[in-house]
């Protein structure tokens, strides 16, 4: 559904979480939590196929390009902690804000092929954890990975702690994992010193320290983080701002660093296993947990290896869910069932897999993850330049506005990305257009390339003409405009839905009080029945005549009492067959009691509360 106000992000669990605590202790731990939500997709099996890669192709020697890396995320992550603190807005709502349509459209395409490219590296990083714990064939695992999408509505029915616990588990799991590894592989840490220095062999090492950056600063994980902060509520004065700000950098600062330490394992064991034994082209998952074993001389380094695998993947997923959400609400204001959702974007990211393993084999899965990997970076400039915009601005920020210092880091990080990524693909370009499909390409792909430009450059120098447009007034933190008082219109036809339970007379009993003895009513109640989905008004079973009899029986009963009441039954879908009903009548009211289903009930029942008020175009009357 549009409207023309701004939703509060993830408005199911906006301001959930309380932190007004009397001790600082207690107001800290109150605010972390999403930063490790965050982490996850710093640490998901993309990571893994680009470090893995890294570490036994060139040993020690791209390790700094994690620590550069680890850092530059630091910043942006602040920076979006800053602006969903200060403005109540998420990256995708400011964008809508600042930019015109035609480029809001263009984000969010391009940000909705970032969260594809993470779903596809998690997709593969939970078929190889299964396949290689249970020995379930790939093309098995990437199936059994559309069954996750259900996760995320369980979690997020339980509250954001709860979910936030479920994420601290699973990252738990990984960093014990690893830490094991670490013991049974004995790196050389004056080696892994020399690592810090920054240096690129080759053009394949571009490639994969630029896949590496991708797989480090995801962009959705700037959407992402610019949303969750603001699940936690907190007084809106400068000061409780300013310590919001300070406790957010601190769960930013603890958990990504937790995620570097992970990244640097996984480099550091293919350093030390595979390229101290001269096996310089492992680059395979599958490949890496068959040489563990041997090569480490234990049996548990390939099962801990899988078991963070799998924990990875699933963790990733849930965070990849909400990221799509976030895009989709504020890009385009259109909200869709989180179930379905999720269950779009896990289809687009499993028919690359399906396709890359029917026609290249099982063996492709490392290039796919290094390849989405590369992707995720070539999107990057389109969420970092924006966002240096928004907490830049000091019309918009106020005292909270980006000091100067963060504002040189923060360019200075985007251009050295944006930097990599240009020669990155000058060097791919250039290639391309020496082949035998030089031509096509350069009908094709070019043309793209220099609207991808043209995009970038408008949205780095338009704010610094324009200016930020004037933020859409949204409740609670709307402007307060004098209230003007009417008088009611009282309701001439009012149409109650009835379900024959424990909800009809308190529907009836309000919709009597919405229109007393002069008002006309309609008694609606729809017949589910099987015969009813195939026969309809034609059904003679059981329960038609059934609820012919209950119906009328309200009617007697109303009417004995002076109401002017009608009755009509309908056959099939209540969510279909209520809207039709209630425009026959040109109703101007519509009571409905509410069922009271949640989550799973509400995927096998059906939320016909929710999809009728949508359909009519008349005040609805909700009551339980």
């Amino acid at each position: 559904m549009e409207s023309n106000t701004i939703r509060p992000s993830l408005s199911e669990v906006n301001a959930s979480v309380d932190t007004n605590k009397k001790s600082v202790g207690k107001k800290l731990l109150a605010f972390l939590g999403p930063a490790y939500l965050v982490s996850v997709g710093y640490m998901d099996p993309g990571n893994w196929a680009t470090d893995l890669a890294g570490g036994s192709r060139y040993g020690y020697t791209l390790i700094w390009v994690l620590l550069m890396s680890n850092l530059i995320a630091l910043l942006l992550q602040s920076l979006c902690a800053r602006l969903g603190i200060v403005r109540s807005r998420d990256l995708a709502q400011a964008s809508r804000e600042m930019y015109p349509k035609p480029v809001n459209y263009f984000l969010w395409f391009l940000a909705e092929i970032a969260i594809a490219a993470t779903d596809l590296a998690e997709v593969l990083g939970m078929a190889i954890g299964l396949q290689l714990l249970f020995d379930i064939p790939l093309m098995w695992g990437v199936t059994i990975t559309v069954l996750d999408t259900f996760i995320v509505l369980l979690l997020l029915n339980r509250g954001m702690r709860a979910m936030e616990a479920f994420i601290i588990t699973m990252v738990a799991i990984i960093g014990l994992c690893f830490l094991a590894q670490m013991f049974f592989s004995k790196p050389d840490i004056a080696e892994v010193a020399g690592g810090l220095i920054p240096s690129i062999p080759d053009s394949t090492a571009l490639y994969i320290a630029i896949g590496i950056i991708g797989a480090t600063v995801m962009p959705h994980n700037l959407y992402l983080h610019s949303s969750l902060v603001q699940t936690r509520k907190f007084e809106r004065t400068s000061t409780e701002i300013k310590k919001a700000i300070r406790f957010n950098i601190i769960d930013s600062a603890i958990a990504l660093n937790m995620a570097f330490l992970v990244n640097s394992a996984i480099l550091i064991l293919a350093a030390a296993t595979f390229y101290k034994n001269g096996l310089f082209e492992v680059a395979e998952i599958q490949d890496a947990h068959k040489l563990l074993e041997p090569l480490l001389g234990t049996q548990w380094a390939p099962v801990l290896f899988a078991v963070a695998l799998i924990a990875a993947g699933q963790s990733s997923t849930v965070t990849g869910t909400l990221a799509g959400q976030i895009v989709m609400e504020g890009y385009l204001n259109i909200r869709l069932a989180p179930w379905l959702r999720r269950l779009i974007t896990r289809l687009i990211a499993i028919i690359p897999a399906y396709i890359s393993i029917s026609v290249f084999g099982e063996g492709s899965t490392g290039d796919l993850l290094v390849l989405s990997q590369v992707i995720l970076s070539l999107q990057l400039g389109f969420a970092i330049i924006p966002l240096i915009h928004f907490v830049s601005d000091k019309k918009a920020m106020g005292q909270f506005a980006a000091g100067m210092w963060i504002k040189i880091l923060a360019w200075i990080s985007a251009l050295i990305i944006i930097g990599l990524n240009v020669q990155l693909v000058i060097e791919t370009f250039g290639e391309w257009m020496t082949g035998e499909y030089a031509f096509v390409l350069q009908l094709t792909v070019l043309p793209l390339a220099v609207i991808t430009l043209g995009v970038l450059l408008y949205i780095s120098i338009m704010p610094l003409f324009k200016g930020m447009k004037k933020e859409e007034s949204r409740v609670p933190h709307g402007l307060y405009d004098e209230f003007q008082l009417s008088s009611p219109v009282p309701y001439k036809k009012i149409a109650v839905t009835l379900d024959f339970s424990e909800h009809d007379h308190l529907a009836i009993n309000h919709a009597l009080k919405q229109g007393g003895k002069e008002a006309e009513y309609l008694l609606i109640h729809i017949t589910e029945s099987p015969t009813a989905f195939m026969f309809g008004k034609e059904t003679r079973d059981y329960e038609s005549e059934s609820d012919k009899i209950n119906m009328q029986k309200y009617i007697d009963s109303l009417t004995a009492l002076g109401y002017k009441c009608t009755k009509v039954i309908g056959f099939g879908k209540p969510r279909n067959q209520i809207p039709k009903l209630v425009k026959d009548f040109d109703a101007d009211l519509l009571v409905m009691g509410a069922h009271g289903h949640q989550t799973m009930k509400d995927i096998l029942f059906g939320s016909t509360v929710n999809a009728v008020r949508h359909k009519v175009k008349i005040p609805v009357l909700i009551v339980r």
